[in-house]
């Protein structure tokens, strides 16, 4: 009678085990959210969020500066890389009351460009729509070589304070400040969280010798250094300075 019960359990653990499902094959449909789709649109849902779009439009339509000419992100060095990258170093130097050698920005992580004339807030977020902080790393004169030699094999990145040449995919000439790098001397670098995390292959910045989380967000950053030059009556503007540079091989 009692192995009649436990093989009546186990009849029922096997019975009532959920069945496997796999999948056999799958396909896609992509669907573009344009003018053709709007007759597709929830109007009593869109009339219910106009007073929100309202109050956020009244925000994010604000200008707050005026761009002379346009900006973009491109390798080996361009107008938007270089403006944000010297954003960076000053920014995070103004807060640490101490100048900081570098700054650091990925070219990926510049999602938009920067027109020509007015700047608004709306545009701001399109450039930098992550939730990404500023944060200062020091990195030994070494390992900072070797982050100069990922950005000469990816053709660029977007840096202030540091100067480079690229041969070969290989980095030469580096200085810091206009002065010769220095592998043994330890270097403060100003960048944004994700990469000092070790992302877009930066790993060598997890190699540092000491970080501060200035819990800053880089797009706040951005706003406040806009508006501050706008206050003074300046326009926003970056220069090409050959910061870095690409060498033709003979």
């Amino acid at each position: 009678m009692r192995k009649g019960i436990y093989f009546f359990i186990l009849f029922t653990i096997i019975a009532c085990k959920p069945a496997q499902w796999q999948v056999k094959n799958a396909t896609s449909t992509k669907i573009a959210l344009d003018a053709s789709t709007q007759s597709l649109a929830d109007t009593a849902y869109i009339n219910y969020l106009q007073p929100f779009k309202k109050q956020v439009d009244s925000k994010m339509n604000v200008v707050i500066g005026r761009a002379t000419e346009t900006m973009r992100g491109h390798a080996p060095e361009s107008l938007l890389s270089n403006f944000s990258a010297d954003v960076y170093r000053k920014s995070a130097s103004d807060l640490l009351k101490t100048k900081v050698d570098i700054g650091i920005v990925n070219l990926g992580g510049l999602r938009t460009i920067i027109p020509a004339g007015d700047i608004t807030v709306r545009k701001v977020f399109e450039l930098m729509p992550f939730e990404n902080e500023l944060v200062v790393v020091w990195l030994r004169g070494n390992k900072l070589n070797e982050l100069c030699q990922y950005f000469a094999s990816m053709g660029g990145e977007g840096v202030s304070g540091l100067r480079m040449m690229i041969k070969n995919k290989k980095a030469i000439d580096i200085t810091i400040n206009g002065i010769a790098l220095d592998n043994s001397k330890l270097y403060s670098i100003a960048t944004n969280d994700y990469l000092a995390g070790g992302n877009d292959k930066m790993e060598i910045l997890t190699e540092n010798e000491k970080r501060v989380n200035t819990g800053l967000k880089i797009r706040n950053m951005l706003l406040d250094y806009i508006k501050a030059e706008t206050a003074k009556g300046n326009e926003i503007n970056a220069f090409l300075d050959g910061r870095i540079s690409l060498v033709t091989s003979e």
